[in-house]
């Protein structure tokens, strides 16, 4: 399993200078990948900060977990995406997603057919980033269209699904998927049964499955667990995180973040592993400056074996 940074943590600053700082560090502490979200509403686009901060990053997946379908038209999403992965030195993953309703909501977009609309967006995307030409005629999305560039850069495309049918939507046409929230029990028994046969199906590889969870060395396991489901309960009333929640056996976010001791916290990523994830996505939660040191410390070792 690849150790990589989520950076997510960075996106509030709304700064350049701040994402290429964490990118830096990422990748100065030897992380195999860096991952950025995009958040619908915040005014701040991950791949334009990708393509700036990544100008100097020379061992580092770059990769954005995840960019909402529903408000962008899948041929702009694949101009910019081939515009930064052509402006990189590394490979680039794509990660795209549905978002959720109520974020959607607050855009003034309907959430309507989101499986068809999934579906259909990547029969559009996929093709155009993969292969530079698409003639797709759907019920919700249609393109006819053929790129400048012949020449196609390192470019994947994962898709964040949790859901039987998305998952089954994903395995057909993406290289994988990127999830967040979601415990070893629920990757193995869920996500890699019905994201692989959907992909075996479609005849394409072993697809990757990327996880983002919080990490944290500590010897207050139960009150830092605690503050995780505190500080992020909206994640718990999402309907789709809900159910993988549920699937886990976990009352909310604190129960499927790796917190405890160091020993404890290998055993959890070993446990990841074994369970099919492929790619981890590492994101820092610390109450005091030696927890924060200490879980650095730890994740970069973890990274560099």
């Amino acid at each position: 399993m690849k150790i990589g940074w989520n950076g997510t943590g960075v996106v509030g600053h709304a700064s350049i200078e701040a994402v290429s700082k964490d990118m830096q560090r990422a990748e100065s502490a030897g992380y195999q990948s860096y991952w950025l979200a995009d958040h619908p509403t915040g005014g701040f686009d991950a791949l334009t900060a990708l393509a700036l901060g990544g100008q100097k990053t020379t061992n580092m997946e770059i990769g954005t977990a995840v960019i909402p379908t529903f408000p962008r038209n899948p041929m702009s999403l694949a101009a910019q995406a081939l515009t930064v992965a052509q402006s990189l030195q590394v490979p680039f993953c794509l990660g795209v997603g549905l978002s959720h309703e109520t974020m959607m909501k607050d855009l003034g977009i309907a959430f309507e057919k989101p499986i068809r609309h999934l579906r259909e967006y990547l029969s559009i995307l996929v093709p155009l980033l993969k292969e530079g030409e698409v003639d797709f005629e759907g019920e919700l999305l249609s393109c006819k269209a053929q790129i400048f560039k012949r020449t196609m850069p390192d470019l994947s495309v994962v898709v964040a699904a949790l859901g039987p049918q998305a998952l089954k939507v994903a395995g057909q046409h993406s290289d994988g998927t990127t999830l967040a929230w979601v415990g070893p029990k629920t990757i193995e028994e869920h996500i890699v049964p019905r994201i692989q046969d959907a992909a075996s199906a479609a005849g394409r590889s072993i697809p990757r499955v990327i996880a983002t969870l919080p990490v944290c060395i500590t010897d207050a396991a139960d009150e830092r667990r605690a503050s995780i489901s505190r500080n992020f309960a909206s994640y718990a009333e999402l309907p789709s995180y809900r159910a993988m929640f549920d699937r886990e056996g976990a009352a909310g976010p604190g129960d499927v973040a790796l917190v405890g001791t160091r020993s404890e916290i290998e055993d959890r990523l070993q446990v990841m592993a074994a369970a099919g994830t492929t790619d981890f996505g590492a994101t820092v939660y610390a109450e005091n400056p030696d927890e924060k040191a200490a879980t650095l410390a730890f994740l970069a070792e973890m990274a560099a074996a």
